[in-house]
C-alpha cells in the first residue's frame, strides 16, 4: 500500500468518524461553501437548480451580440453585489469577477459559522485563484478620445501629460487579479497567508491544494480559498471567439454538451465559489458543520510533447499524485466530477487521462459534467464545479449531465444522464485541466 497521509482503519465505517494519521500532518475539512452561479446564487438555490436540471445558459442578454458567431452566455443574474459585500466603499475598485468572489467568500464564512474574532486574524488566510480579468471599453473611452483628437492635431507628445488625466486613478486596481484575495482578506480582516493562483481552469483546485499546506505547515488554522471569474464582457466574449471552441448554436439545450459525439464547443460564463477550510480538531473544538475532509491534491502538465496533450498527460499524473495522497485506490471512487469543457479535443483528452490514471474501472465510475449547466469561465469554474460534488455528497444525490444524449465512442465514460443519480459512496474526484495543460485533482470524501 502507497504512502500516505492516513492510516484508515480496516474495518470500520469512516462515515462520521476520525480516521487515524499515518503521521504528524493535521487533517484538513471544509466547513463553509459559498456559490454564486448562472443557476443560483447561495448554495440552497444553486443545489435547487442543478439536481432539478435547470441550466443557466441563456441567449447573451448583458450586451448586444452583433455578428459575433457564438451567441449563447451562462450569466450570474440579479446578482447585486451590494447584499453581500460589506465594505460598500470598495465597490468602486471592484471589477465583477472580484464581485463575485467577495460575495462566496462572505458566504461560506457565513455558512462555516465563523464570525469576526472566532479566529485569530493572524490564523486566518486567503488562496484564491483568479482569471483574466479584462477593463470595460468605457473605462478608457475618454482618454482614447483625448489621444485621437491629439494625434489628429500632432501634438500626441504631450498625451502623457495631459491624457493620463482622463484615466481614474484607481483604474488599474480593478484588473489586478491578486485583488479578489485582497479585498476578501479585506472583509474578513484574515492576517495569515495570502496567495493568489494564476493557471486558468486548474486554478481552484491549486489554491485549495497551497489552503491545505499552509494549513498543514502550522501557517494557519482556517484558510478562505476559491476561484472567482467573469467571461461576460465585449473583449472577452470577441476574444474567444477568436481562439476557444464555443458552440455556434442558437438553441441553450444543444449547447455545451460535455462527451457527448455532437458536442460542438463550450459557452462562456461567469460565477465564483468557495470554501473555508480548517483543521479538523479546529472545527471539532467548535462543533462546526463538516461537508468533507480533503485527502489529496494533485498537480501535472502535459508538458511539451503533442501526443501528451492530445492524452491528457498532465491530468493522469494529477489524479495518480491525489489517489497516492490519499491511500486509495480508483475502485475506491464514488463519482467524477469532470472537467468537460465540451469541445471535441479536450473532453476526449480528459478521457483517456482517466483510462490511463484508473485503468479499466474508469468506464463504470459514474460521472458528471457541470459546465453543461453554467459553461465554461476560467478559474471560477472549478470552484463550481467542486462545490456541486460538495452538495452531491451531502444529499446523496449526483447531478445528470445536461444535454448528453449519444455517448461518444472515443470517450467511453459513464456519464450520468437523464436524471440524478442516487449515491451512497462519500468519495470524490474533482478535475480541472487548462487548454495549455496544466492539471489538478482533488480527492475528497464525505464525513
Amino acid at each position: 500500500m502507497c504512502a500516505s497521509r492516513w492510516q484508515l482503519a480496516a474495518n470500520s465505517s469512516w462515515q462520521g468518524k476520525a480516521m487515524k494519521a499515518s503521521y504528524d500532518l493535521p487533517r484538513v475539512v471544509v466547513t463553509g461553501v459559498g456559490v454564486v452561479s448562472p443557476i443560483g446564487i447561495g448554495q440552497e438555490s444553486f443545489w435547487k437548480n442543478v439536481i432539478s436540471g435547470r441550466s443557466g445558459i441563456h441567449p447573451l442578454s448583458a450586451f448586444a451580440v452583433g455578428d459575433l458567431p457564438s451567441k449563447l452566455a451562462a450569466e450570474v443574474r440579479d446578482f447585486d453585489p451590494v447584499q453581500h459585500i460589506y465594505h460598500k466603499k470598495l465597490l468602486k475598485v471592484m471589477s465583477r469577477d472580484i464581485q463575485l468572489g467577495v460575495a462566496g467568500a462572505s458566504m461560506a464564512m457565513k455558512d462555516s459559522g465563523l464570525s469576526r474574532g472566532d479566529v485569530d486574524p493572524e490564523r486566518l488566510g486567503v488562496e484564491f485563484g483568479a482569471g483574466h480579468i479584462s477593463t470595460t471599453p468605457d473605462e478608457l473611452a475618454d482618454a482614447a478620445l483625448h489621444l485621437k483628437l491629439m494625434a489628429e492635431g500632432e501634438q500626441v507628445s504631450t498625451w502623457a501629460e495631459d491624457g493620463m488625466g482622463q484615466i481614474a486613478p484607481l483604474w488599474l486596481l480593478r484588473q489586478l487579479p491578486n485583488m479578489p484575495a485582497c479585498h476578501v482578506a479585506i472583509e474578513h480582516d484574515a492576517r495569515g497567508p495570502n496567495n493568489t493562483i494564476t493557471s486558468c481552469e486548474s486554478s481552484a483546485l491549486l489554491a485549495l491544494a497551497e489552503g491545505v499546506r499552509a494549513i498543514e505547515r502550522n501557517a494557519a488554522d482556517v484558510m478562505i480559498v476559491g476561484a472567482c471569474s467573469s467571461h461576460i464582457h465585449p473583449l472577452d466574449i470577441a476574444r474567444l471567439n477568436l481562439y476557444e471552441s464555443l458552440s455556434r448554436g442558437d438553441d441553450p439545450n444543444q449547447a455545451c454538451r460535455p462527451f457527448d459525439l455532437h458536442r460542438d464547443g463550450t459557452v462562456a460564463g461567469e460565477g465564483s465559489a468557495a470554501f473555508v477550510i480548517e483543521r479538523f480538531e479546529h472545527a471539532i473544538r467548535r462543533n462546526a458543520r463538516i461537508y468533507c475532509e480533503i485527502l489529496g491534491v494533485g498537480a501535472g502538465c502535459d508538458g511539451r510533447d503533442p501526443a501528451n496533450r492530445s492524452n491528457g498527460l498532465g491530468l493522469a499524473r494529477a489524479i495518480q499524485s491525489a489517489l497516492r495522497q490519499s491511500n486509495l485506490s480508483p475502485s475506491d471512487l464514488g463519482h467524477i466530477n469532470a472537467h468537460g469543457k465540451g469541445t471535441r479535443k479536450d473532453d476526449i483528452a480528459e478521457a483517456r487521462a482517466y483510462h490511463t490514471a484508473l485503468g479499466m474501472v474508469a468506464e463504470t465510475i459514474p460521472v458528471t459534467a457541470l459546465k453543461s449547466y453554467f459553461g465554461h469561465f476560467d478559474a471560477g469554474a472549478g470552484a463550481v464545479e467542486l462545490a456541486g460534488s460538495l452538495m452531491a455528497m451531502r444529499h446523496g444525490r449526483l447531478p445528470m449531465t445536461l444535454n448528453y444524449r449519444t455517448p461518444d465512442p472515443l470517450c467511453r465514460l459513464n456519464v450520468v444522464r437523464g436524471e440524478p443519480l442516487n449515491i451512497s459512496n462519500g468519495v470524490a474526484l474533482s478535475v480541472n485541466r487548462t487548454r495549455l495543460g496544466q492539471s489538478a485533482a482533488a480527492v475528497i470524501r464525505a464525513i
